[in-house]
């Protein structure tokens, strides 16, 4: 008998490909103690065919329906991972284009015993894409993969297909409540937010038997958003505001010079009313997840007011120095100096405003004394930088 695997299979509207999908499934997996595992979000009969085909398989097959299909297949793929009997969790689409012939091959790589995941990659040597169809997906799909690479250029160092959606995974070596997945690149989410060890295998990607491809102008705008969220996660929002903030205080300042009032004032009048707008958007929508373990609103609220204070009192004379000097308009400086701002600003509210009281003592305690505090900060921005971002 072969390790026990759970074969999960999110399906949309893909009730005429069950049957063949169960029959080869079950006969690449003949030998080995497996089941299949239907996650569905149809809304048609999809999930009575997975039931009748049931009956008479050779294999144990289960399906979950579900109504309010969260995190799109990405979401689908996780419920499946939280549900599945076997340990090694083979994930493959359910419109035949992954191979289910593949399986035996992705078992015994990751047999071998060094790796965490086992990709099936349609750009590896011996792997063709042509089931993509059109040149134009073609020239979609490489460029997404080039893009998402060069976001993560550690993590997905060993992966050529890191979108593919026909993957085997070690659920032992998997976190799942740290998966956040939206649409379809849930290989993407796995590798951004866990260390796992990845071989890849070549695969065939076949043409579509039935059913419409689920690709959309819409999913692209999700997987851009999705990718961004996952690199950048809390800084993206922090970007979005700090944004708000920036137009915000150009506005102001251009209201203010624009009725007399001079540029140094209006910049000053600017940058306290979106200090404070800043912070109660950050409140809200960026350190929402954190506020509960740090410390109170007040502490919150003055330490920010307080170090925003201090950069802009050394950003506002900088700015006066560029227009003095470089002849510049002060709208123009004072855009310049809001982004070279924003990191620091970032860092000090992750790192210090929004810090765990009880994550702040223990590293306290741990720290060696003969760090200074020059060290401990460096560190600290390292950790910050390498973490993959969270939701």
């Amino acid at each position: 008998m072969g390790i026990a695997v759970t074969v999960i299979v999110p399906t949309f509207n893909e009730r005429d490909n069950v049957a063949e999908l169960v029959q080869r499934t079950a006969g690449a997996l003949e030998g080995h103690e497996a089941e299949i595992l239907f996650v569905d979000d149809s809304a048609d009969d999809t999930a009575a065919e997975i039931g009748r085909v049931a009956q008479a398989a050779p294999l144990p097959v289960r399906v979950i329906h579900r109504e309010a299909n969260t995190g799109g297949l990405g979401g689908a793929v996780v419920v499946g991972l939280e549900a599945a009997r076997g340990d090694v969790c083979v994930v493959m689409d359910g419109d035949l284009q992954h191979p289910p012939e593949l399986i035996p091959t992705m078992l015994d790589r990751f047999s071998a015993g060094d790796v965490d995941v086992v990709a099936a990659s349609r750009y590896v040597g011996g792997g063709d894409s042509a089931g993509l169809g059109t040149t134009l997906r073609f020239g979609v799909s490489r460029a997404s993969t080039w893009l998402t690479k060069a976001m993560f250029p550690r993590r997905l160092a060993g992966a050529t297909d890191p979108m593919t959606g026909f993957f085997l995974v070690d659920r032992t070596r998997l976190h799942v409540q740290v998966l956040r997945p939206q649409g379809f690149k849930i290989l993407l989410e796995i590798l951004a937010r866990t260390d796992m060890r990845i071989a890849e295998v070549p695969m065939e990607f076949s043409e579509r038997r039935s059913g419409t491809s689920k690709a959309s102008l819409r999913q692209g705008a999700t997987f851009i958003a999705h990718l961004t969220r996952l690199r950048f996660g809390k800084m993206s929002l922090f970007a979005l505001i700090g944004l708000i903030g920036a137009l915000a205080n150009l506005g102001i300042m251009w209201v203010l010079t624009t009725i007399g009032m001079p540029y140094v004032w209006a910049a000053i009048i600017g940058a306290e009313a979106t200090i404070v707008g800043n912070f109660l958007l950050q409140e809200r929508f960026v350190f929402g997840d954190m506020r509960g373990d740090a410390r109170g609103v007040w502490a919150r609220f003055a330490a920010s007011f307080t170090f925003n204070n201090v950069e802009a009192a050394l950003r506002i004379p900088i700015m006066v120095l560029m227009v003095e000097t470089w002849h510049i308009s002060s709208v123009l400086a004072t855009a310049i100096s809001l982004v070279v701002a924003f990191f620091a600003r970032f860092l000090f509210h992750s790192l210090f405003v929004y810090a765990p009281r009880r994550e702040r003592a223990r590293a306290e305690k741990a720290e060696p004394a003969t760090d200074t505090a020059a060290q401990r900060i460096l560190r600290a921005i390292d950790a910050e930088a390498m973490r993959p971002g969270e939701l």
